[in-house]
C-alpha cells in the first residue's frame, strides 16, 4: 500500500512528476466506492515489523527507566527520555516507521514530564506547580521534537501538555480557580478545535501530513469539549432522568452534524461513552437491568454503522447549506 507521503517522496526524488502523482491519486479515488477524502486515513502500521519494533522499544525503554530509577527517579526518567530521542533518530528519521514513532514520541514526552515532576517533588515544590512546570517544559520539548522529526502526533501531544501546564499553574497561583475547571477545560477544547481546523483547512484534499496533524488535534479537542458539557448535565450521577437522556441525544446529534461537516469522527467517538452510560442507566431505572447496555449498544451501534455507510451522502446533503467561505475551509467532497 502506497501512502500520500510515499508519493510526495517519489515526486521529490524525481521518480514521477506532480502530474503523474495527481493522476495516480485520481485513479485510486475513482476505484473506491467511497471517496478517499472521506475515509479519514492515517498511517499507523505498515507491517508486522512495526509491531515487533514497538514491542522491543517498550521493553528497552521500560527496563532503562527501571534500572535508572534504582539510583533516583528523575535519573531513570531522564534516561528514558534520552534513549527515546536516540531511537527516534533511526526508527523515525531514517526508517520512518509510524507506530514506533508514535510510541517513541509519547515515551519522550512522558519522560520529560516525569523527570521534572519527580525532581520538583523531591525538592518539595507544591503539587500544582510540580505538575504545571514540567507540563510546560514537556510542551516546549515536543516543539523541539517536531522541528527534528515531524511526527504528526507531536503537535497534539505538545498542545495537551501546554493545556495541562496552564491549568495547573493557574491552580497554583489562584486555588479558587479550581471551581471553574469545567468552563476552562471547555474553552481550551474550543481553542484546540479551532487550531485543528486551521491544520485541516490547509489540506482540504488530505494528501499531506498536515491532515494527520489535524486528526490528532481533533482527538485531543473532542474530550476537552465533550466532557465538560456532559459533566454539567450530571450524566455520571447515579440517576439519569428523561430530560437528561433527551439532552444527551440532542447534543449527540449536534456533535454528529459537526463531525460530518468537518469529516472527522473523533468527537462522536469521544461522546459515545457518555451516551451509552446515560441510556444504560435510564433503561435500568425502567426495570431493564440485565439487557440495558446490550439494547443501548445495539441501537447506537446499528445507527453508527448506518451513518458510516451513508457518510458521504450525508456530507453532500449537509454542505449544500453552508456558505462558500466556509466550504473552502472544509475537506473536499471529491
Amino acid at each position: 500500500m502506497y501512502s500520500d507521503e510515499d508519493l510526495d517522496s517519489a515526486v521529490a526524488a524525481g521518480v514521477m512528476s506532480n502530474q503523474q502523482a495527481a493522476a495516480f491519486r485520481e485513479h485510486v479515488a475513482q476505484q473506491r466506492t467511497t471517496p478517499a477524502v472521506d475515509e479519514e486515513q492515517f498511517r499507523l502500521v505498515t507491517g508486522f515489523n512495526d509491531i515487533f519494533v514497538t514491542i522491543a522499544c517498550l521493553l528497552l525503554l521500560s527496563s532503562i527507566a527501571w534500572i535508572g530509577s534504582s539510583l533516583s527517579l528523575p535519573f531513570g526518567f531522564a534516561m528514558q527520555t534520552a534513549i527515546a530521542w536516540g531511537l527516534a533518530e533511526y526508527f523515525t528519521r531514517k526508517r520512518r516507521m509510524s507506530l514506533p514513532s508514535i510510541i517513541l514520541l509519547l515515551a519522550f514526552v512522558v519522560g520529560v514530564f516525569m523527570t521534572g515532576a519527580t525532581f520538583l517533588k523531591s525538592v518539595g515544590v507544591g503539587e500544582d506547580f510540580g505538575r504545571g512546570i514540567p507540563s510546560a517544559i514537556a510542551a516546549f520539548s515536543t516543539w523541539l521534537h517536531w522541528q527534528r522529526f515531524k511526527v504528526p502526533i507531536t503537535v497534539a501531544a505538545g498542545i495537551a501538555a501546554l493545556v495541562a501546564g496552564v491549568i495547573f499553574v493557574l491552580f497554583g497561583l489562584a486555588p479558587e480557580v479550581r471551581q471553574w475547571l469545567l468552563p476552562i477545560t471547555f474553552v481550551a477544547g474550543i481553542a484546540v478545535f479551532i487550531f485543528a481546523m486551521y491544520w485541516d483547512a490547509s489540506d482540504t484534499l488530505r494528501q499531506t501530513r498536515r491532515s494527520d496533524v489535524a486528526f490528532w488535534l481533533h482527538l485531543i479537542a473532542a474530550p476537552l469539549i465533550v466532557h465538560p458539557i456532559f459533566s454539567i448535565l450530571e450524566v455520571f450521577n447515579d440517576g439519569v432522568g428523561l430530560w437528561q437522556a433527551t439532552a444527551v441525544t440532542i447534543l449527540y446529534v449536534v456533535i454528529a452534524i459537526i463531525s460530518i461537516s468537518i469529516d472527522r469522527r473523533a468527537m462522536m467517538v469521544s461522546a459515545l461513552i457518555y451516551v451509552l452510560y446515560a441510556f444504560d442507566l435510564l433503561l435500568d431505572q425502567y426495570g431493564i437491568v440485565s439487557l440495558g447496555f446490550a439494547i443501548t449498544a445495539f441501537i447506537i451501534g446499528a445507527g453508527l454503522l448506518l451513518l458510516s455507510a451513508f457518510w458521504h451522502s450525508c456530507r453532500t446533503y449537509l454542505l449544500q447549506f453552508y456558505p462558500e467561505f466556509i466550504l473552502k475551509q472544509l475537506p473536499s467532497l471529491r
